[in-house]
C-alpha cells in the first residue's frame, strides 16, 4: 500500500490528468475487442477536424483512433481501413498542427503516437510519451526540435520544398515489413517527398491503388517499379521497369487490366513462385540441418519452425530469404530470452561459479548480432544441396521470363513505357557499357548508388560506371574512347599464363568502332541517375529509407548533420546538382484579376509590397548526378550500432520514478507555477533591494508582472475576437497559460537588467543620463537593451526569425511612446503640485519603458494573432466552399431539368426527384453546413473571416455557399443523422448546439448575402 501511495503521489507531481486520459484512450482503442468502426462511420470523412466533431470527441481521441487502427490494419485490416485511417490522420494532425513549425510538429506527433500505440505494458513509458505528445502539440519550436533529434529526424523546411527522395524501397507486398499505407506514412514522417516502391515480377492492382492513394493523401510523388531478371553472360541482371505517367490510381488500374500487361504479369507470377520455392526449401533445410547446431551453440532447445507460421508471418508479401531471416531471428531471440529468464530466476540459488557462467553467457549473447548469425546459416554456400534460383542453370522448370536476354525483355517492356533502370549490383563498367549498347538506348536510368550495397562495401565498381555515364551524357567521344580502351586493356592478360577474354574484347572493340552510334542513342536524352536505400524496414544493420540533398535543408538541420557525422547518419559519396528557383505569383483581387505593376517587383523584398507572392523551390539536374567526394547527399535513416537483445535482467524498477524523470514531465500547473516563481524572485529582489519607497520596493515586481500578464491576456483575447468574439466562448478560452508562464519567466530577469544595471548603474551613475537630464536618451538605451534581451531569449527558445527581429524592432517602436508617456506624467504630476517630479519618474523609468514596450507588443502581436486566426479560418472556409461547389455541381448535372437552389429549399420536392445517391449528396451538404455553423460560433475570428470571404468570392459562389447551408433547416433529418451515429454515440452536446443555434446563424447569413 505504501508503494502504491508513493506511486500515486509521484504521478500527481510529474504528469497531468490529460496524460492519463490519453493513455486510457490508446489502451481502449488498442484492446482486442475494438474493431475499425470508428473510421468506417458513414459520412465521417466529410467532417472538418476543427468542425462540429470537436464537440463529440477530443483531438487526442481522434488521432489515437486513426493511428491505432492504421497499425492494427497492417495485420487484420483491409486497404480501405488503412487509407481511411491515414486520411483521418492527415486531417487531424498534418493539416491542423500549430506553432511556428506545423509540418515538423505533425511529423513528431505521428512518431510519438506510433510509439504509444506499440507500448501496452509499460505505464511509465506511456505516461512520458503522452506528456511529450501534448507538449509537442502546443508547437513550441524548442521542444519540437528536441523531439525531432530524439527520434533521429532531421528538421525540414516548413515550405516543404526540400529535395528528399528514395528511389528503391520495399513494402510488405515484396520483402518489406510495412504495408503500403504504413510505408508512405513513415516516408512522410522522415520528410521524404519522392518515393519509388519496387515490386518483383508483377504487381497487383489493389496494391498499386493503395500506394497511389496513400501517396496522394500525403502529397508524395510516388512511382512504382517492377524489377525483372534477365539472362546475361550466364547470370541474371536486374532491370526495373517504371510504367509512370499516370494521373491517379484508377488510370494505373486500367493500365494493369490491359491484356498484354496481364499476360506479362502472369509470366512474372510464375517467376515469383519459382523463386519462392527456394525459400520454402531453405526453411526445411534449416530445420533439418542447422537447428541442431544453433541449439548446441547457444545451449537452448528451440523447436522446429512451422511452415504455416512462416506463411502467416510473411502475410501478403512474396516469400523471400529476408523474410525467413527475420522469422528465424524472432524465434531465436524469444527462445534466448526465455532461457535467460530461467537462468536469472535461479541465479540466487546457485554457487558463485555458476553465477559467473550465467552472467558470462547472458553478456555474450546479449551483444551478439543474431541477425548476422541467422543470415550466415541461410547463405547458398551453407546450403549447397538447394538449387539457388538466382544462379543460371539448365532446368526445364525455369520460367519463360527468366530465359529472356535483356534486349528481349526490354522489347516487351518498352512497348508500354521507356523508363528502364539498370540495377548495378555486381556489374562492372564494361557490363554496363555492353548492356547500354545492346539494348539500343532502351535503358534510360542507372541505379548509380544503392545504400544497402554501400553499407556492405559492394560499390567499388560504381565510380567507373559513373565516369561512363558522364561521358555519354556529355556526348564526349574522347572520354568514352579512353574508357573503352581502359576496359579492353583490363581484359588482356598481364601474364602469359592467363587466357585472354577474346569474346569480351571483340565485343568492346565493336563498341569502340561504333562510339558515334552509342552516343546517338542518348543524344538529347541523358542517362539519369537513381539513388535508393533498398530499405525493407527490417534489418538494423543497414540504413533506413530516405536521402536528402544537404543544401535544401534548413540551416539547423545542416549543422546537425555536421555534428552527427559518423554517429549513424552518413553523407554518401554522391554529388547532386540542385538550384534554387523562385516563382512570382501575382496576388489576385476579388473579380479584378492580377494586381498590376509586375515591373515594380525588382527584388524579393518588394514582392509582397507590390502584389506578388514568392514561392521558392529546388530544381535537380538528374543528368548531373555523379559519384564524388565530398558528397552532398545525406541519409535520413541511421544504423543502430548498439546491439542489445534484451537478455540482461532489468534493474529493480524505481516505482516512484522520481530518479528517472526530468523537469519536462512535471505537472503542467506545477511547472508553470515554478516558472513564474523563478522569474518573480529576481524581480522582487531587485525592487526590494534598490528602492526605498515601499510601493516600488514591495509592489514593483507585482506591477511589472501585472503589465506582462495583462498584455498577454489582452493580446490573446483581442487576437481571438475581442469584444466581438463568440458569446459561446469565455475570454480565457483564447489564453495560453503556458505562453504566459514562459513570458513571466523571462520578464523577471529583465528587471535587474533594465532597472538596476542599465538605468541606474550604467546610464545614471556613469553617463548621468536620467529623466531629468536626457529622458529621450534614457528611454532609447533602455528600449534597445530590452530589445536585445527579448530577441536573445527568443532565439534561445528557438522561435522563428520573424519573431526574433520583430521583438527587437517592437522595442525600437516603443521609444517614442515611452518618451510621450514620460512627458504626460511630468505635466500631470506638475499640475498636481507634486515636488521632485523628475526624481519620482526616474524611479519609475524602467516600468514606464516596460509599459511602453508591452503596449507596442500587445498591438503588434495581437494583430499578428488576429491575422493568423483569420488566415486559418479563411483556409477552412475556402476548403469547405470548394467541397460544396463540387457537390453542388454534381447535383446540377444529376438534376439538369430542375433549379437545384429551389429544390434544396424545398426538401420534399428534392426527394421526389432525387435518387438515393443524390440524396446522399444532400446529406453531405448538411455536414458541411454543420461544420460552418461550428466555425462561426466557436472558432476565433471566424466571423471576420466569413465577412472577408463574402467580399472576395463571386456572386455565383456566394449563392451556392448560402443556399447549401439552407439544408440546416431540415431539423428532423439532421437530428436523425446524429442519432444514427454519424459522429458516434456521444452526440448529445453537438445535437443540442445545432438545434439551439442554426436559426440565428441562418439569419446572419441572410444579412451577409
Amino acid at each position: 500500500m505504501q508503494g502504491i501511495s508513493k506511486r500515486f503521489q509521484w504521478r500527481q507531481v510529474f504528469f497531468d490528468r490529460r496524460d492519463k486520459e490519453l493513455i486510457q484512450i490508446i489502451n481502449a482503442v488498442s484492446s482486442e475487442d475494438q474493431d475499425l468502426e470508428y473510421t468506417r462511420r458513414q459520412y465521417y470523412a466529410y467532417f472538418h477536424p476543427h468542425g462540429i466533431k470537436e464537440m463529440t470527441e477530443s483531438k487526442s481521441l481522434r488521432i489515437a483512433y486513426s493511428m491505432v487502427h492504421l497499425l492494427k490494419s497492417l495485420e487484420v485490416g483491409k486497404t480501405d481501413d488503412r487509407l481511411s485511417a491515414l486520411q483521418s490522420l492527415k486531417d487531424e494532425v498534418l493539416d491542423t498542427a500549430g506553432g511556428a513549425l506545423p509540418k515538423n510538429t505533425a511529423r513528431v506527433l505521428l512518431q510519438i503516437m506510433k510509439e504509444m500505440a506499440r507500448i501496452r505494458n509499460d505505464d511509465d513509458k506511456q505516461l512520458k510519451l503522452a506528456h511529450d505528445f501534448r507538449i509537442t502539440a502546443s508547437g513550441k519550436p524548442s521542444f519540437v526540435r528536441k523531439q525531432l533529434k530524439r527520434y533521429h529526424l532531421l528538421e525540414m523546411p516548413e515550405e516543404w520544398n526540400q529535395i528528399t527522395f528514395d528511389d528503391h524501397v520495399h513494402d510488405a507486398n515484396t520483402k518489406g515489413r510495412k504495408s503500403s499505407t504504413h510505408l508512405v506514412m513513415d516516408a512522410w514522417i522522415k520528410g521524404i517527398r519522392k518515393l519509388r516502391v519496387i515490386h518483383y515480377n508483377y504487381i497487383e492492382s489493389q496494391v498499386a491503388g493503395e500506394l497511389f492513394q496513400a501517396a496522394r493523401i500525403l502529397e508524395i510523388d510516388l512511382r512504382i517499379g517492377i524489377e525483372f531478371s534477365a539472362l546475361y553472360h550466364h547470370r541474371y541482371v536486374q532491370l526495373i521497369w517504371d510504367p509512370g505517367g499516370f494521373k491517379d490510381a484508377h488510370e494505373f488500374s486500367r493500365f494493369l487490366e490491359k491484356s498484354p500487361i496481364k499476360a506479362l504479369f502472369d509470366k512474372g507470377r510464375a517467376v515469383s513462385v519459382y523463386q519462392q520455392a527456394y525459400v520454402t526449401a531453405l526453411l526445411e533445410a534449416f530445420n533439418r540441418v542447422h537447428l541442431s547446431d544453433i541449439n548446441r551453440r547457444f545451449e537452448i532447445s528451440m523447436t522446429p519452425l512451422s511452415g504455416k507460421a512462416f506463411l502467416g508471418f510473411v502475410g501478403d508479401g512474396q516469400r523471400s530469404t529476408l523474410h525467413l531471416e527475420k522469422f528465424i531471428h524472432q524465434k531465436l531471440l524469444s527462445t534466448l530470452q526465455a532461457r535467460a529468464r530461467d537462468l536469472m530466476d535461479r541465479f540466487e540459488q546457485v554457487d558463485p561459479e555458476e553465477r559467473g557462467r550465467i552472467s558470462a553467457w547472458i553478456e555474450k549473447i546479449n551483444c551478439l548480432d543474431l541477425e548476422a548469425v541467422v543470415e550466415k546459416y541461410l547463405q547458398p554456400s551453407n546450403n549447397p544441396d538447394i538449387p539457388d534460383p538466382m544462379v543460371v542453370r539448365d532446368d526445364p522448370d525455369t520460367p519463360e521470363l527468366l530465359k529472356l536476354s535483356p534486349t528481349e525483355l526490354l522489347q516487351c517492356l518498352t512497348a508500354f513505357g521507356h523508363r528502364i533502370t539498370l540495377n548495378l549490383t555486381a556489374l562492372g563498367a564494361e557490363d554496363v557499357l555492353e548492356l547500354l549498347y545492346d539494348c539500343n538506348g532502351m535503358i534510360s536510368r542507372l541505379e548509380i548508388f544503392n545504400l544497402k550495397d554501400w553499407t556492405a562495401d559492394k560499390t567499388t565498381h560504381i565510380p567507373a560506371i559513373s565516369r561512363l555515364q558522364e561521358a555519354i551524357n556529355r556526348q564526349n567521344p574522347i572520354a568514352l574512347k579512353q574508357l573503352i580502351l581502359e576496359m579492353i586493356d583490363a581484359r588482356r592478360p598481364k601474364t602469359p599464363a592467363k587466357t585472354p577474354d577474346h569474346g569480351r574484347i571483340v565485343k568492346l572493340n565493336g563498341i569502340l568502332h561504333d562510339i558515334g552510334g552509342l552516343l546517338a542513342m542518348y543524344k538529347g536524352r541523358a542517362i539519369k541517375a537513381r539513388i535508393g536505400s533498398d530499405s525493407t524496414g527490417r534489418i538494423s544493420r543497414t540504413h533506413g529509407m530516405g536521402l536528402a540533398v544537404v543544401e535544401t535543408l534548413p540551416k539547423r538541420a545542416r549543422h546537425q548533420i555536421v555534428r552527427e557525422a559518423g554517429a549513424g547518419r552518413k553523407i554518401i559519396p554522391v554529388q547532386m546538382t540542385a538550384y534554387r528557383r523562385q516563382t512570382l505569383i501575382p496576388r489576385r483581387q476579388a473579380g479584378k484579376g492580377p494586381v498590376p505593376g509586375p515591373e515594380l517587383a525588382v527584388s524579393p523584398s518588394c514582392l509582397h509590397r507590390f502584389g506578388f507572392v514568392r514561392v521558392q523551390e529546388w530544381a535537380v539536374h538528374d543528368d548531373a548526378t555523379q559519384m564524388g567526394r565530398p558528397g552532398n547527399v545525406v541519409t535520413l535513416g541511421g544504423i543502430n550500432k548498439r546491439i542489445d537483445n534484451g537478455l540482461c535482467r532489468p534493474a529493480p524498477a524505481d516505482r516512484t520514478g522520481a530518479g528517472r524523470l526530468s523537469w519536462t514531465y512535471l505537472n503542467s500547473n506545477l511547472r508553470n507555477t515554478i516558472k513564474v516563481l523563478i522569474g518573480f524572485v529576481p524581480a522582487l529582489a531587485t525592487f526590494a533591494l534598490t528602492k526605498d519607497w515601499w510601493l516600488l520596493a514591495y509592489g514593483g515586481a507585482f506591477i511589472w508582472f501585472g503589465i506582462t500578464g495583462l498584455r498577454n491576456i489582452l493580446q490573446s483575447v483581442l487576437g481571438g475576437g475581442g469584444l466581438r468574439r463568440s458569446p459561446l466562448l469565455r475570454w480565457n478560452a483564447y489564453v495560453s497559460w503556458d505562453r504566459i508562464a514562459d513570458s513571466l519567466l523571462y520578464t523577471g530577469f529583465s528587471v535587474p537588467l533594465l532597472d538596476y544595471l542599465v538605468k541606474t548603474a550604467v546610464l545614471d551613475r556613469v553617463f548621468n543620463i536620467n529623466t531629468d537630464t536626457q529622458p529621450v536618451a534614457l528611454y532609447t538605451f533602455m528600449a534597445l537593451v530590452n530589445g536585445i534581451y527579448i530577441s536573445s531569449h527568443n532565439a534561445f527558445r528557438g522561435l522563428p526569425k520573424g519573431a526574433i527581429f520583430g521583438n527587437f524592432f517592437r522595442s525600437v517602436l516603443s521609444i517614442p511612446l515611452a518618451v510621450l508617456m514620460n512627458f504626460f506624467l511630468v505635466n500631470i504630476l506638475t499640475a498636481m503640485g507634486v515636488v521632485g517630479v523628475n526624481f519620482i519618474l526616474q524611479r519609475w523609468a524602467a516600468i514606464i519603458s516596460k509599459a511602453a514596450s508591452d503596449t507596442v507588443a500587445g498591438i503588434i502581436e495581437g494583430t499578428a494573432d488576429r491575422f493568423n486566426n483569420i488566415r486559418s479560418r479563411m483556409r477552412a472556409y475556402t476548403q469547405k466552399l470548394h467541397l460544396m461547389l463540387n457537390i453542388y455541381a454534381q447535383l446540377e448535372m444529376r438534376l439538369p431539368e430542375y433549379p437545384v437552389a429551389e429544390l434544396l429549399d424545398h426538401p420534399s420536392q428534392f426527394r421526389e426527384k432525387a435518387d438515393a445517391e443524390t440524396r446522399d449528396m444532400e446529406k453531405i451538404l448538411a455536414i458541411h453546413a454543420l461544420d460552418l455553423l461550428y466555425f462561426y460560433m466557436y472558432q476565433p475570428r471566424s466571423r471576420s473571416a466569413m465577412v472577408q470571404l463574402m467580399a472576395v468570392i463571386s456572386e455565383e459562389e456566394r449563392n451556392v455557399f448560402i443556399t447549401s447551408q439552407l439544408t440546416l433547416r431540415q431539423m428532423k433529418d439532421i437530428s436523425q443523422m446524429f442519432i444514427d451515429g454519424m459522429l458516434g454515440k456521444d452526440f448529445a452536446k453537438a445535437l443540442s448546439f445545432y438545434l439551439a443555434r442554426y436559426a440565428d446563424y441562418l439569419k446572419t447569413l441572410e444579412k451577409l448575402a
